[in-house]
């Protein structure tokens, strides 16, 4: 998947545009083994497998994923994104901007963390 000479932000923007495909198990290939996804406002994931598993529950039911990307900027491994997060669901839509934090290790995403109001995306979810 990645090749040597792509460095952490670049696998980063091909992950956010992976989403698209809304596949679980093309976005899991992204991750580490041991890899840590923590939407802050709930209880982070361990493994690659418990975040596949969380990614196809939610993603399972969407028609479309659009993770528009407004800036990204990176230190070294640590890729910051400012995102809108479009989920296209059957009875609406939800548009939910994101922080995001990447840590990236040999060419995978070794941690994951994303900063989010949940009220915001609780409420979209009940009018949609």
């Amino acid at each position: 998947m990645a090749n040597d000479s792509e460095t952490p932000i670049e696998i980063v923007r091909r992950f956010c545009a992976v989403w698209s495909n809304v596949n679980p198990d093309e976005i899991a290939e992204f991750f580490t083994d041991d890899a840590v996804y923590h939407n802050i406002p709930m209880d982070p994931l361990t493994g690659r497998d418990a975040i596949k598993t969380f990614i196809a529950g939610f993603a399972g039911g969407a028609k479309q994923i659009d993770f528009r990307v407004n800036n990204i900027v990176a230190d070294g491994d640590v890729v910051l994104t400012e995102r809108v997060d479009v989920f296209e669901l059957p009875n609406g839509k939800v548009e939910l901007p994101v922080m995001g934090t990447f840590e990236v290790k040999d060419g995978k995403i070794a941690a994951w963390r994303d900063y989010f109001d949940m009220k915001q995306f609780m409420d979209q979810m009940a009018a949609g």
